[in-house]
């Protein structure tokens, strides 16, 4: 798992990755998702990311060369349109943007929600204002399907681009 000479590993979420969320929520990191969480939404997100069982999986992305965690990635259950589908979401730290990193961690990622065969579709829902994440659905060949209006964080509308890869009989 080379990404630019940087190898990864996805590893399921375990409880000693609240650390990780928490370096997560910087103002820096959360810009394009409505600005940073308070400890109380932190601590609850990162109960939801343990509690997942079927309904998805969240990993931390670590760097093997240091054995660190630099980012997250994950996919889970969501209704979009009146139908079931995976959407997907991540995040890795500044000081390793750019670097080919969150590209393979999503492809690692959506290789594992395709092993499911459980949904057709998993789909993203990065800002119309992130380009970096929506390079990265180009990347992977989603298929943009459209701008759409987008609630995240709860009771929050942004302006998204919905992108879809059909992970059934890839």
């Amino acid at each position: 798992m080379d990404a630019n000479n940087h190898i990864i590993q996805l590893k399921p979420w375990e409880d000693k990755d609240l650390d990780l969320l928490l370096r997560i929520n910087s103002p820096e990191m959360t810009q394009h998702l409505g600005g940073s969480e308070s400890k109380e939404q932190i601590l609850k997100r990162h109960k939801r990311y343990l509690e997942l069982g079927n309904k998805g999986r969240m990993f931390s992305i670590i760097l093997l060369s240091k054995m660190e965690p630099i980012g997250s990635v994950g996919y889970w259950q969501t209704t979009w349109n009146n139908e079931s589908v995976y959407e997907t979401g991540w995040s890795v730290l500044p000081s390793f943007q750019g670097k080919g990193i969150a590209t393979k961690a999503v492809k690692l990622a959506v290789e594992e929600a395709s092993l499911e065969k459980k949904y057709k579709y998993i789909h993203a829902f990065p800002s119309i204002d992130n380009p970096a994440s929506n390079a990265i659905c180009r990347k992977l060949n989603f298929q943009f399907i459209s701008e759409c209006e987008f609630e995240y964080p709860l009771g929050s509308f942004m302006r998204c681009n919905n992108w879809r890869y059909n992970i059934i009989g890839q």
